[in-house]
C-alpha cells in the first residue's frame, strides 16, 4: 500500500531523503543513465546517477559522485531519462476503465501523474470524489492521480441532481493535498452574469479554491473577443483547454492565461505560435482532455502529445518540458512531479530516441513499471462499492409510452423544435411535423429522428424527447442508448421507434450503465460500463474488443447523416452523440432531463429561456 501525500507523511520521509544524500542512510537503488534531462533548465546532463529511496529521488549528480551505499544498482547507460509525464487536464472517466487500470494503460506510455478534472464523476456520486480517486493509490497503484473537484456539478442552473458549491469545496482542498484546485469552471455565464442562478455557487466554489491557495481551471469555448477574453482572465480563472486557432491561444496567452492544447488543434496551434515568434513556452502544456482507451491503445497517451508537438516544430525538450515542469509550476505541484530532482517521485521515463520519443522502460517510484508496451506491476483488484456501482436508478422500466411526443387533438401536423449534434447557433431550427394516432412522428425521408434524455439519478423515470436532425438510425425498430452524455451524464437515446429507445435504456439500466444498441428490435451489442455508468473495472484490451463489436454491430446500421459542425460530427455509427448534451459554453438551447424549470427539456442554457418542443 503507498502511502497518501499528507504533510505529516512529507515531513517523515523527506527527512530521510536528507539522510539518504548526505549519504547517512543507504539508498534503495542507484540508478545510471547515459543523460538525464534537467527540465527545470531545459538542458540535457551527460552521464548521470540517481539514487532513489522509498520511491522519491534522493540525489542527482554525475556518475560517481554518489559515494553512499545501495541496496541495487541498476545500469541504463544506453538510455536517456526524462522525468515522468503528467496530464495537465483529463478526465479519466472518458478511458472508460477505473483508474487502477487506467494506471496500467497510461504508464508504459510515460504518464506517471494526472490532474484529474473530475466533473464527469463529480456530477454521478459529488460528495465521493476524493474517496473514488485516491482509493486506487492506497490499493498500491502507482499513477498520481491529483483531483479537481468539479465546479460544473451540476453543468448549469437548468439542470438538477448533484450540487457541489464552496462550502464542499473546502472540504475537498482541506482533506488531501493532492487535490491542487477547482475543475474547469465551464459556465461563462453564471461567472459573468450577476443574474444568473448558478452564480452565487461558482463563485463560492472560485473563493473556497484562493482561500486554499489552490487553482482555479478553467473552460473558455467560444470566448474569442477581446473584452471577454480579458473579463475571462480578470475572473482569476488561471486558464483554457479550448482554443481553436493561433490567433485565439495567442490572445488567452497575452491575457495571462495558462494554455492547455489538444491533439485535435495542437499541430496548427503549435506552428501558428512559432509564426508569431513566441519563444516562452512556460505558460503552455498539452492536454488529452479526452481520450477513449482503444484509441490510447492505438495512438498512445501523453507519449503521442509530445510526438505531435516535436512534428509541429518544437525542440525535444521544450515538448517534454510541457507535458512535465510546466504542468506542474502550473498545478503547484513542483515538490512532487515535473523534474527528475531531490524530493520528486522516482517516476522515470527511459528513451532510447528523443527526437521520436521512443520509450523502452518506465519506472514509477522506484519500481519498474514497463518495459515497451508490457505493464509489468499487478493492477491492485478494487471491490468498488455500492455508491460507485449503483448509479443509475431509473425506478422503473420504460415503455414506448415514455417516448411518445403527443400531439394536440385534431391536429394533421404540428411546429416542432428542432437540433442537430454540436447546434452552436442562437435558434433552435423549426421543422413542420406529421401527426399520426395522436401522437408527432420522425421523418425519416428528412433526416428527422427523435432524440431523448432519460434522467437516471431521481428514480423517477423522467424523460425528455424532441426531435433531431442528421443523427441516429434510419432502420426500422433500431435504437442506440449510452449513460455517458457529458456532462451530466443522464441517458440519452436515438432511434427510429419508440419501443425501440425503451428496449435500449432498460438494458442499459439493467446492466449499470453503458452502450446498448438495439437493431430491428434485437440487443445486437452492449458495452457495460458498471461504475458510475462512465467506466469499467476490466483492463483496456477488455473495453476496447467489446468497443469493436459494438462499432461492427453499429456497421450493419445504416445511420442518417447531415453535415453539422467539423470535425465534431462525421457520417456512421453516431459515437460524438455523447458529448452532444454538453450544456457549457458555446451550446445555447439544448435538451435537458425534465425539472420543474423545463418540464419539457428544452432550454436555452446560457438564458434559461425554455420553450415547448412541439405546437
Amino acid at each position: 500500500m503507498l502511502k497518501d501525500i499528507t504533510a505529516a507523511n512529507e515531513a517523515d520521509l523527506r527527512r530521510e531523503l536528507i539522510e539518504v544524500a548526505l549519504l547517512r542512510r543507504p539508498a534503495d537503488t542507484l540508478m545510471r543513465v547515459g543523460a538525464l534531462l534537467d527540465t527545470n533548465t531545459g538542458l540535457w546532463r551527460e552521464d548521470m546517477e540517481l539514487a532513489l529511496y522509498g520511491g522519491r529521488i534522493a540525489y542527482v549528480g554525475p556518475r560517481g559522485s554518489y559515494r553512499g551505499d545501495a541496496a541495487g544498482t541498476v545500469d541504463k547507460s544506453s538510455l536517456l531519462a526524462v522525468p515522468g509525464l503528467g496530464e495537465v487536464h483529463k478526465h479519466i472517466e472518458s478511458s472508460h476503465v477505473t483508474p487502477e487500470y487506467e494506471a496500467a494503460l497510461v504508464i508504459p506510455r510515460g504518464n506517471t501523474w494526472t490532474c484529474e478534472a473530475s466533473h464527469e464523476f463529480s456530477n454521478v456520486v459529488p460528495d465521493r470524489t476524493l474517496d473514488f480517486w485516491l482509493a486506487p493509490r492506497r490499493a498500491g497503484s502507482p499513477l498520481k492521480i491529483f483531483p479537481l473537484p468539479g465546479s460544473a456539478v451540476p453543468p448549469t442552473a437548468w439542470e438538477h441532481g448533484a450540487h457541489l458549491e464552496g462550502v464542499d469545496q473546502t472540504r475537498f482542498l482541506s482533506e488531501s493535498l493532492a487535490c491542487p484546485g477547482l475543475d474547469e469552471v465551464m459556465d461563462w455565464p453564471a461567472v459573468r452574469d450577476r443574474d444568473n442562478p448558478a452564480h452565487d455557487r461558482l463563485w463560492s466554489m472560485i473563493r473556497a479554491t484562493w482561500e486554499a491557495r489552490a487553482v482555479v481551471e478553467g473552460h473558455a469555448a467560444g470566448i474569442r473577443d477581446l473584452p471577454n477574453i480579458n473579463a475571462f482572465a480578470a475572473s482569476g480563472i488561471a486558464s483554457d483547454h479550448e482554443a481553436w486557432t493561433p490567433e485565439e491561444a495567442f490572445d488567452k496567452l497575452q491575457a495571462g492565461l495558462f494554455v492547455e492544447i489538444r491533439i485535435h488543434t495542437g499541430p496548427e496551434i503549435i506552428k501558428g505560435l512559432l509564426e508569431m515568434g513566441l519563444t516562452d513556452w512556460s505558460q503552455v502544456a498539452l492536454a488529452t482532455d479526452d481520450r477513449p482507451a482503444q484509441e490510447v491503445l492505438a495512438t498512445g497517451a501523453t507519449d503521442r502529445n509530445v510526438r505531435m508537438a516535436i512534428e509541429a516544430g518544437l525542440s525535444p525538450e521544450q515538448a517534454i518540458q510541457l507535458v512535465t515542469i510546466n504542468p506542474a509550476r502550473h498545478m503547484r505541484l513542483t515538490p512532487w512531479v515535473g523534474s527528475l530532482a531531490p524530493g520528486r517521485f522516482a517516476d522515470i521515463v527511459l528513451l532510447s530516441d528523443p527526437e521520436k520519443f521512443v520509450i523502452e522502460e518506465v519506472w514509477a517510484e522506484g519500481r519498474r513499471a514497463s518495459k515497451g508496451a508490457d505493464y509489468l506491476l499487478r493492477v491492485p483488484q478494487i471491490d468498488w462499492p455500492a455508491w460507485a456501482t449503483q448509479s443509475v436508478n431509473i425506478g422503473r422500466s420504460l415503455t414506448a409510452g415514455d417516448f411518445v411526443i403527443p400531439a394536440e387533438p385534431g391536429r394533421e401536423t404540428m411546429q416542432a423544435a428542432v437540433l442537430r449534434p454540436f447546434h452552436w447557433t442562437d435558434d433552435f431550427l423549426t421543422f413542420e411535423m406529421p401527426v399520426a394516432e395522436g401522437a408527432v412522428q420522425r421523418d425519416a425521408d428528412r433526416n428527422l429522428t427523435k432524440f431523448a434524455i432519460v434522467d437516471r439519478y431521481s428514480g423517477q423515470g423522467a424523460v425528455s424527447k424532441m426531435f433531431w436532425l442528421g443523427c441516429g438510425p434510419r432502420d426500422a425498430d433500431t435504437a442506440l442508448c449510452c449513460s455517458m452524455a457529458h456532462d451530466k451524464h443522464n441517458i440519452w437515446c436515438v432511434g427510429s421507434s419508440d419501443a425501440a429507445m425503451a428496449q435500449a435504456v432498460n438494458a442499459c439500466a439493467e446492466m449499470g450503465g453503458g452502450w446498448v444498441l438495439v437493431h430491428r428490435g434485437d440487443v445486437v451489442a452492449s458495452v457495460r460500463y458498471e461504475v458510475a455508468g462512465l467506466m469499467t473495472a476490466r483492463p483496456a484490451q477488455a473495453l476496447a474488443a467489446d468497443m469493436e463489436a459494438l462499432y461492427a454491430a453499429g456497421a450493419e446500421v445504416e445511420w442518417m447523416f447531415e453535415p453539422s459542425f467539423h470535425p465534431r460530427w462525421a457520417a456512421g455509427f453516431p459515437e460524438r452523440l455523447a458529448f452532444a448534451t454538453l450544456t457549457c459554453s458555446p451550446w445555447r438551447w439544448n435538451l435537458v432531463a425534465p425539472s420543474d424549470h423545463a418540464p419539457q427539456g428544452l432550454v436555452q442554457v446560457q438564458t434559461g429561456e425554455t420553450h415547448p418542443v412541439v405546437w
